[in-house]
C-alpha cells in the first residue's frame, strides 16, 4: 500500500481513511470498496456513526443548490453502521488489516460491493466560463454522525467526512482485429459505381495513440475524388430520466487525395484524437478526475450484452468520407460523399502493479 488516503471531520471525532481511491470495473465484477472510520466514542453524545458509498448523476451547477433545487441524483447508494459495531467478526480484507494496523484499536471497518451495471467515472467538460463542479458521474465515500442510518435529521457538515472515488476500466488484454465496412455507391447519371472499403488494423487503441485507418477505393466511375475526410466521433449516451446521445467530433482531417476516373486506391492513414486539442469544447466527456488531476478524452464504456445501465455511456466511431466532385456538365450540382463508419475503442492499459517500500499520507480535514 503505497498511498494512504485520510478526511477528518470537522469536528474531530471521525477520520475515513482508505487505501486507494481508483476501483476496476472488469465489465462482469468490481472491486470491492473498503477501508476504515477512525471514531472517538467521546464526541459521539450517544449517535451511531455510519458510512455510505453513493453513485450520483450531477447535472446542474452548485449554485442550484442555494436556491433549494437539487443538482443531483443518486443512481444508485448503500450504507453501512460501523459504530457501534454491528457484525464485528466478519472477515478483514488484507487492505482493512494493513489500515487497521496504523488507525489503532479505535478502527471500525467498513466494505461495499457496487453491483457491475453502474457507470464509470465520467465528467462532461465545462464550458471557459462555467464555474463550480463539472455535471456528470461521481462516487463518493462518507462518514457521518446520525441518531438513524435512514434519517430525515439535519447532518451537519463538522459532522461528516467523505472522500470521492473513481470507477475505472482498463482495455482488455486480449486485442482482436479492428472493425471493416465497405460500401458502393452509385452516382445519378453513372452506369458504373465506386466501391470504398475501410478497416482498423485492431479493435482497442490507448490514449494518445495514433489510430490507423485503411482505405481501399476502386473508382469506376467518370467522377474525381477529390479528397478524402476522416473524423473520429465521441458518442455521450445519457441515460437519467430519458435517454439522449451527443456526437462531438474529436478529432478531423482531411487528406488531399486525390483518385482520378476509373482508377484504383489503397492508403493507410493516421489519427491521434487527444484531449488537449479539444480543451473549448463543452459537454464532450472526459475520464473521471479527482481534484485537478490531468485526464483523457472518456474511454469507451465495456458493457454486459443487455445490461441495464444509467448515467453516462460512450463510444467512439471512425467516419471516412470521399468527397466526390460532380463531372460533366451539371459540375458541382451532383457531387456527394461515400461515407462508412467503424466503431472504436479508445482506453487506457491496465499499469503494472507497482509497490512503494515506504507510506505516503494524504491528509485533509473536512470543512
Amino acid at each position: 500500500m503505497a498511498k494512504v488516503f485520510k478526511k477528518t471531520s470537522g469536528n474531530g471525532h471521525i477520520a475515513l481513511y482508505l487505501g486507494k481511491r481508483d476501483f476496476v470495473d472488469n465489465v462482469d465484477s468490481v472491486e470491492v470498496v473498503d477501508g476504515v472510520v477512525k471514531v472517538d466514542p467521546s464526541g459521539l453524545d450517544g449517535r451511531k456513526v455510519f458510512v455510505y458509498l453513493a453513485c450520483a448523476f450531477r447535472y446542474g451547477s452548485d449554485d442550484l443548490d442555494v436556491i433549494g433545487l437539487s443538482c443531483r441524483k443518486d443512481i444508485w447508494i448503500n450504507r453501512v453502521q460501523v459504530y457501534p459495531p454491528v457484525d464485528g467478526n466478519a472477515t478483514k480484507s488484507p487492505m482493512q488489516e494493513s489500515l487497521l494496523k496504523k488507525v489503532g484499536e479505535q478502527g471500525c471497518p467498513f466494505a461495499f460491493q457496487m453491483p457491475a451495471n453502474l457507470p464509470c467515472s465520467v465528467a462532461l467538460q465545462p464550458g471557459p466560463n462555467d464555474a463550480g463542479k463539472a455535471c456528470g458521474v461521481d462516487f463518493e465515500v462518507k462518514a457521518y454522525l446520525a441518531n438513524e442510518a435512514n434519517t430525515t435529521e439535519n447532518i451537519e457538515k463538522k459532522d461528516t467526512c467523505r472522500l470521492m472515488i473513481r470507477k475505472i476500466q482498463f482495455a482488455p488484454t486480449k486485442n482482436n482485429p479492428g472493425a471493416k465496412a465497405d460500401i458502393t455507391k452509385q452516382f445519378m447519371m453513372s452506369d458504373k459505381p465506386v466501391h470504398m472499403e475501410a478497416s482498423l488494423d485492431k479493435e482497442v487503441y490507448y490514449h494518445g495513440d495514433p489510430i490507423t485507418v485503411n482505405v481501399k477505393v476502386n473508382n469506376e466511375t467518370t467522377k474525381i475524388v477529390k479528397k478524402i475526410q476522416i473524423i473520429v466521433e465521441q458518442l455521450t449516451n445519457v441515460v437519467l430520466y430519458s435517454s439522449d446521445t451527443y456526437t462531438k467530433s474529436v478529432c478531423t482531417e482531411e487528406f488531399g487525395e486525390t483518385i482520378n476516373a476509373n482508377s484504383t486506391f489503397e492508403k493507410s492513414f493516421q489519427m491521434t484524437p487527444l484531449l488537449s486539442s479539444n480543451k473549448e469544447k463543452r459537454g464532450l466527456s472526459v475520464d473521471g478526475r479527482l481534484k485537478d488531476e490531468d485526464t483523457n478524452l472518456a474511454s469507451t464504456t465495456l458493457s454486459q450484452d443487455n445490461k441495464e445501465m444509467q448515467g453516462i455511456i460512450v463510444s467512439y466511431k471512425v467516419k471516412v468520407n470521399l468527397m466526390v466532385s460532380g463531372g460533366g456538365l451539371l459540375g458541382g450540382l451532383t457531387s456527394s460523399d461515400v461515407t462508412v463508419e467503424l466503431p472504436l475503442t479508445l482506453m487506457s492499459p491496465k499499469p503494472a502493479e507497482r509497490t512503494s517500500p515506504s507510506s505516503q499520507w494524504t491528509n485533509k480535514t473536512s470543512p
